[in-house]
């Protein structure tokens, strides 16, 4: 469990389902496309999935109320050769809409990397976002993360209204635990 002023990150629980049901089938950003769960019993059972990664899967929750708004997740990667450490993450964060705008998302992500580059052994966190993800952006321009480059028609997540593929552009940050 890591705990900043306002949240506490801890790992999924089953209840948990109602509150990710909720800020998951309202999400704008299309790379969580393939988030949504089609019913609460679906959410129901990612919880119980979700608890298996307890380590590098956790709830955003407000301390005041323990609701869950949001979540923040990484595996560790190993890079080139093949008996490397796995000491590289590229994490994600998704925060319900209503709760957008009000420092949560730095207040949880920071202490997120503490944990990564404390407790986990990471030597590298790297994040991708959209190039018309402004807040994602500045977010990971606080964080004292760098940008390191702009992929053209990157990946797709969802089609457009003709069924074809939409590419969008990626960019990608990143930060040294030397930097942290």
């Amino acid at each position: 469990m890591l705990e900043t002023s306002r949240l506490i990150l801890r790992p999924f629980e089953e209840r948990d389902y109602a509150d990710v049901y909720e800020y998951t089938n309202r999400q704008t950003v299309h790379c969580f496309a393939d988030m949504h769960f089609r019913s609460p019993e679906d959410a129901r059972q990612e919880m119980l999935r979700r608890r298996e990664n307890a380590d590098y899967y956790f709830a955003i929750c407000l301390k005041q109320t323990g609701r869950v708004i949001g979540e923040v997740f990484a595996h560790p990667e190993a890079t080139a050769p093949e008996d490397a450490a796995a000491d590289t993450f590229s994490p994600c964060w998704m925060l319900h809409p209503n709760c957008q705008g009000k420092g949560y998302a730095y207040e949880a992500v920071r202490a997120y990397f503490d944990y990564l580059f404390g407790e986990k052994g990471a030597r590298r966190i790297y994040a991708y976002t959209e190039d018309d993800n402004l807040p994602s952006q500045r977010l990971c321009e606080k964080l004292g993360m760098r940008k390191e480059g702009l992929f053209l028609e990157y990946v797709t997540f969802v089609n457009r209204p003709d069924g074809t593929p939409l590419y969008e552009n990626t960019i990608q940050y990143a930060i040294l635990k030397r930097e942290w």
